[in-house]
């Protein structure tokens, strides 16, 4: 017996409504550490965008309306822009999520979506895996997912500890071009040796859970 709790699997018009808003940004107030290696003007610009990523307008009354970490996580933080009502995810569960991925670095360029993969229709095709398995997912997705609720919609930042570690790991983005401009990014050795790791491999991600099935 199998149990199903899942939301249409369509994009949800919020998201696309939150990863592509023309309004103007909110942003949120930080601190750069100047004594820190990292104090270049260059940078701390990189650092500043990590913590200045824009939030919607608020989206639903449970909202929180600030980003905080996931307990345990190695450091991956999230805002809640929709709370689901559906069921949680367990360990084991099948999952489909649909999302929008951005480097921190780069001015946040999108390097993939899930509206970018799409069947003989048109239609976009969920991103599906399994929580805790061995399907090579980035830790930092499973973390966030698995503590959200089927319909909930939120943004992750994932610290370069809980994301990509090699170059075959999903979710990955179907252009050639983007893949090799995402990895030359993230796993530049020159930029790594200078100490800008931890602002080239920040992903930032809009999550939206569509679906868990329990076996």
């Amino acid at each position: 017996m199998q149990s199903f709790s899942t939301t249409s699997a369509s994009p949800s018009k919020l998201l696309r409504l939150i990863s592509f808003s023309s309004k103007p940004p909110q942003f949120l107030k930080t601190q750069i550490d100047h004594s820190s290696p990292l104090s270049s003007p260059s940078l701390a610009r990189r650092s500043l965008l990590i913590s200045t990523l824009f939030l919607p307008h608020p989206v639903a009354s449970k909202a929180a309306d600030v980003f905080y970490e996931i307990e345990g996580s190695g450091g991956v933080k999230v805002l809640e822009l929709r709370v689901g009502g559906g069921a949680s995810p367990t360990h084991g569960d099948k999952v489909a999520i649909h999302y929008y991925g951005r480097l921190a670095a780069k001015q946040g360029w999108r390097f993939d979506s899930t509206y970018d993969h799409k069947d003989s229709t048109g239609v976009p095709i969920p991103f599906v895996f399994t929580i805790g398995s061995s399907d090579n997912v980035i830790s930092g997705i499973q973390i966030a997912v698995k503590s959200m609720r089927v319909g909930g919609i939120r943004r992750v930042i994932i610290p370069p500890s809980q994301g990509y570690q090699t170059t075959s790991q999903q979710p990955l983005p179907p252009n050639f071009f983007d893949r090799q401009r995402l990895f030359t990014t993230i796993f530049n050795p020159t930029r790594i040796a200078n100490g800008e790791s931890s602002t080239l491999a920040t992903l930032v991600f809009d999550i939206e859970l569509i679906s868990a099935r329990r076996p």
